[in-house]
């Protein structure tokens, strides 16, 4: 029979589960409570938040939360770590946050409906911010504009540099009074 304790982590869980798009798994196995300390520390300077678990009750939120695709994550020693920031920012506070502790080993983690293993948290930390892929992006859009911009208004521009030499050799030959 479950706990009145246990169901209000369930609800808790499934909440944070719910209203986040994206979060990690990690195994925390090996760390001190003061180790944990400072990777909470250092997430919650990046807006994220990381929780140890027990994997049964994480199990439970995450079916009611419908986010089926984190129950195959939860196996031994469970730390999730959630965010309101978006998936690249996620990973890289998180990846940075744990970097001193060996020990912690990522498991995968979620990103909407779509699971995703340790080795594309790794390569999703590596990519640019957003703001400086959408700066790319605009970049890149804008280019090939200016580009055309630049081959339309070729002709008109040719035609002022040919009128004006005209105009300055005619000038040149007319003889000054």
């Amino acid at each position: 029979m479950p706990t009145e304790a246990k169901r209000a982590t369930v609800a808790e869980l499934k909440e944070e589960i719910a209203g986040t798009h994206a979060a990690i798994v990690a195994d925390y196995r090996g760390l001190s409570v003061g180790e944990l300390r400072v990777i909470r520390r250092s997430l919650r300077e990046h807006g994220v938040s990381y929780r140890v678990v027990k994997n049964r009750l994480a199990k439970i939120a995450a079916q009611e939360a419908g986010r089926e695709e984190l129950v195959g994550l939860l196996d031994g020693p469970t730390g999730l770590a959630f965010g309101q920031t978006d998936e690249v920012t996620l990973a890289k506070a998180f990846l940075d946050a744990v970097r001193p502790f060996r020990t912690v080993t990522v498991r995968g983690g979620v990103i909407g409906d779509r699971r995703i293993e340790a080795g594309e948290v790794s390569r999703l930390a590596e990519l640019p911010p957003r703001e400086v892929l959408l700066a790319q992006l605009a970049g890149g859009v804008a280019a090939p504009l200016t580009g055309l911009a630049s081959v339309i208004s070729a002709p008109l521009r040719n035609l002022g540099y040919a009128l004006s030499q005209v105009a300055a050799q005619k000038e040149a030959n007319t003889p000054s009074a």
